[in-house]
């Protein structure tokens, strides 16, 4: 099947890289999840109900709704065929390198309602980063629901099967679907550390949502084989190691208020992980909270703030010594901080501009970390798109939806240096790479039907 898809995929790549054809655009900046057409139609509804802004990032309380319900909500309207289409293009300007203008990426979505109780949500993609071609599957969450009354309150109870623990969560801030943030040593919430486990795991979990407000959920992971992440587009080199033990708990409480929302959750994953499929295992502890607000009015201006700071702590099954230092060997212990500060503001559903800090730091050590004992590295994005159809009583949804954006994004601080971070030192002869030689700004389209 994955085969198909492939070959499917690479034609419509083919087609839309015509010599002399229209560049198009984007900046893929943030793992946050866009609207996926199948959803407006089986619904009848446009894509700003569920995101804030047409064809949108940010979830609403509707669009929260929509998901933690298994994705089968639907106005019952004639047979809905639950897949759609979505292409990325880009132009790249990066401070140090040459620009890049390319058809970046071709997405297959499977999401919708499969049966009464039946729904979720998968991804094919076939991405081209300028230098390799490569095809993965993404983005699990198959869901089984089932309506309850407890205490004379509406609870809805659901079983999730994905494979990247965050991918699921209603309120979708959380890392998998929210701002990753750049790190070279990451905590495994984080889809963009190293050795990552999103998309390279299979779980599954229990959850709940009791009364429109109190969210809960229990799960547990497993990796899955070195072979199984090959056939499904991911380089065995980065494999996540192998996981026992695994648990991961999220406990939230939203309000919506008509006009207004907010939310504020917890969210935990604790592990015991052998890199390399045998030997001493790390014990991993991960523990993250996570705010947000929006303020929805009469949907002509919208903001949403969101705050998720991951702690991870880490007891090493080794400590490995220095190649460079004799007698210095690595720490026993370790911790990670991913946070992530965003502010979003959308105008008449269609103009939106996103500012977002992203902080990655871990405790010092020596041995693990080079050159200078740290990883740290700080961020900043500004994403500025329009968005022309999708809004309410659009007349082109649910088919027509596009977004033009245009992002800049900045390294104050990267591998743990603003300076020479790749420590080659400026007295060996060799070029320096500043954090600010990573600064790039793009110019993005984006559409789907």
């Amino acid at each position: 099947m994955l085969t198909i898809l492939r070959q499917c995929l690479t034609r419509l790549l083919g087609f839309f890289a015509l010599p002399g054809g229209i560049g198009v655009m984007l900046l893929a900046a943030s793992g946050a999840a866009h609207a996926v057409p199948s959803f407006s139609r089986q619904t009848g509804s446009e894509c700003a109900a569920c995101h804030m802004g047409s064809y949108g990032l940010n979830l609403t309380p509707y669009g929260i709704r929509f998901k933690a319900g298994g994705y089968v909500d639907s106005d019952g309207k004639g047979l809905k065929i639950p897949l759609a289409v979505q292409l990325i293009g880009e132009n790249v300007n990066p401070k140090t390198g040459s620009t890049r203008t390319r058809l970046s990426e071709a997405d297959l979505y499977v999401a919708g309602k499969f049966a009464d109780q039946v729904g979720g949500m998968a991804r094919v993609s076939r991405r081209d980063d300028g230098s390799t071609v490569n095809t993965t599957f993404e983005n699990l969450d198959l869901r089984f629901v089932q309506d309850l009354k407890v205490t004379d309150k509406d609870t809805l109870v659901g079983l999730s099967f994905n494979n990247s623990p965050g991918v699921q969560d209603p309120i979708a801030i959380l890392p998998a679907r929210g701002f990753t943030v750049p790190s070279t040593d990451g905590t495994l919430l984080n889809p963009a550390s190293t050795r990552r486990l999103a998309n390279r795991v299979l779980g599954t979990s229990v959850y709940g949502l009791h009364d429109g407000s109190w969210y809960g959920e229990l799960g547990t992971y497993r990796s899955m084989s070195v072979s199984a992440q090959d056939r499904l587009g991911f380089d065995p080199a980065d494999d996540p190691g192998k996981l026992s033990g695994t648990s991961y708990w999220r406990l939230a409480y939203m309000k919506d208020l008509k006009t207004q929302f907010f939310s504020v959750g917890l969210v935990g994953l604790n592990t015991k992980r052998q890199l390399n499929r045998s030997g001493p295992a790390d014990d991993i502890k991960d523990l993250g909270v996570d705010l947000s607000y929006q303020y929805l009015g009469s949907r002509e201006h919208m903001l949403q703030l969101r705050y998720v700071n991951i702690l991870e702590r880490r007891k090493y099954g080794s400590t490995p010594a220095s190649p460079f230092v004799p007698g210095l060997v690595a720490n026993a212990t370790g911790r990670s901080r991913d946070q992530s500060l965003a502010m979003t503001y959308v105008y008449q559903q269609s103009y939106d501009i996103t500012v977002a800090r992203m902080i990655g730091t871990a405790a010092d050590d020596a041995v693990r970390f080079l050159p200078y004992g740290r990883p740290d590295t700080t961020s900043t994005l500004v994403l500025v798109s329009w968005v022309p159809f999708g809004k309410e009583d659009s007349w082109a949804a649910p088919w027509a939806n596009v977004r033009l954006s245009a992002g800049w994004f900045k390294f104050s601080k990267f591998n743990g240096s603003a300076t020479d971070i790749f420590g080659t030192n400026a007295g060996s002869g060799a070029p320096l790479t500043n954090a600010k030689d990573l600064d790039q700004f793009s110019l993005s389209l984006r559409t789907a039907f």
